[in-house]
């Protein structure tokens, strides 16, 4: 075959190669995120993570699955909980904090338990806050963290550490996790339990109220993102005697939600427009060298007020959403009691890639709060047992 022809072809494919749309869409991918990421300032650098390992990855991209593939790993860089893929795959890692029963941190050398989630897999097994985690699935954590990010090329730093032994212990969506913990006392113990996506969620209305001699307990069952939580808690205030101390339980909203269901929330606290959050755009800032932030505000419910405010629990699994009302009642004057929340960073924006069905959940504005105050740092007072009741339902 003559050479110019065999020129021609190959030019031919390569042209096809550049043309692929999945292709594109992985470095249209990478793009997007050094523009629009919100948090580049705490990674490393303060750019997007870059290693050969993550080019040979991108670089093999072909079509809509090795896309989402790439995409969940380039996203897996940030050490970011809040920035997902909008689809996934049936082995995909947890999302985390929703289908995760435990939180673990790094401290110093070891990998601890942090907080375990009430009623799940876990806490029945009887792990508990303080206990250490040695192993994951028969292989030394540490070891195991390394790996997770050796992947990608990349060192283990503290961020990446507390991100990758919290997405190892949640494990994979189709497989049990096997992980070992030595207690308080010392005793090792390996427990094997299932993924959070094979245990029965039966379902739940949006809340549930709790109403004792002198306290009444709302406790949001993660349905920050569902409209019917508006009428289910108006109908629970205007049943509660005003008398009682209202308690707002939000330590079941891993998923978080959206501002309407939050202020509509707060607006039974306030008699006029009040502050509540600040937001803040790096990106327009970065587009346009001209920094943009403003408050937001709640307003008043025509109808629906209560003048004593309530006090707030959170926890571990107070997401998004639920830390958004965290730090908006804070504002507020309420008294916020509990344990470090999510730490989920900023609003996420829903951005499709290219011309693919690829969607992913980027965290695109940071949120503070109205004292400015990264949401992410607030730290909620201890809780003084004494101010609970804990009626029973």
């Amino acid at each position: 075959m003559p050479r110019p022809f065999l020129a021609l072809i190959a030019a031919s494919l390569s042209c096809a190669a550049l043309a692929n749309p999945h292709q594109e869409a992985a470095r249209e991918l990478d793009q997007t995120i050094a523009e629009r990421y919100a948090y580049l300032d705490d990674l490393p650098g303060a750019q997007v993570p870059k290693s050969e390992e993550l080019e040979i990855q991108r670089d093999a991209v072909r079509d809509g699955r090795s896309l989402l593939r790439y995409a969940e790993t380039r996203l897996a860089t940030l050490a970011d909980h809040h920035a997902i893929t909008g689809s996934s795959f049936s082995d995909s890692w947890a999302v985390i904090p929703t289908y995760a029963d435990l939180w673990v941190v790094r401290e110093g050398a070891r990998f601890a338990v942090d907080a375990v989630r009430e009623g799940s897999p876990a806490e029945e097994a009887g792990v508990a806050a303080g206990n250490t985690i040695t192993h994951v699935n028969g292989e030394p954590i540490d070891k195991a963290v390394a790996a997770f990010w050796a992947e990608m090329g990349l060192e283990v730093t503290v961020a990446r550490a507390g991100y990758a032994a919290r997405v190892l212990l949640a494990g994979r969506r189709d497989r049990l996790r096997v992980f070992t913990i030595v207690d308080a006392a010392g005793q090792e113990r390996q427990l094997t339990l299932p993924s959070l996506y094979d245990v029965p969620s039966p379902p739940l209305d949006p809340l549930r109220v709790c109403v004792g001699e002198e306290q009444a307990v709302i406790r949001f069952n993660n349905g920050l993102g569902d409209s019917a939580t508006i009428a289910a808690f108006d109908e629970a205030l205007a049943a509660t005697p005003e008398t009682h101390q209202l308690v707002l339980d939000l330590r079941d909203t891993p998923s978080g939600g959206n501002t309407m269901i939050a202020r509509a929330i707060m607006g039974w606290f306030v008699e006029k427009a009040r502050s509540y959050q600040t937001h803040l755009s790096p990106v327009e800032e970065r587009m346009t060298g001209v920094a943009r932030q403003w408050v937001e505000q709640v307003l008043p419910r025509e109808g629906k007020y209560r003048s004593q405010m309530p006090v707030l629990r959170v926890g571990r699994w107070t997401g998004s959403m639920g830390e958004g009302l965290a730090i908006g009642f804070d504002a507020l004057g309420a008294d916020v009691f509990g344990t470090r929340m999510a730490g989920l960073k900023g609003a996420i924006e829903d951005i499709r890639i290219g011309d693919t069905d690829l969607v992913v959940k980027l965290p695109t504005e940071r949120l503070l709060s109205v004292s400015g105050l990264p949401r992410e740092d607030f730290v909620p007072e201890p809780i003084p047992l004494e101010r609970f009741e804990s009626p029973k339902c």
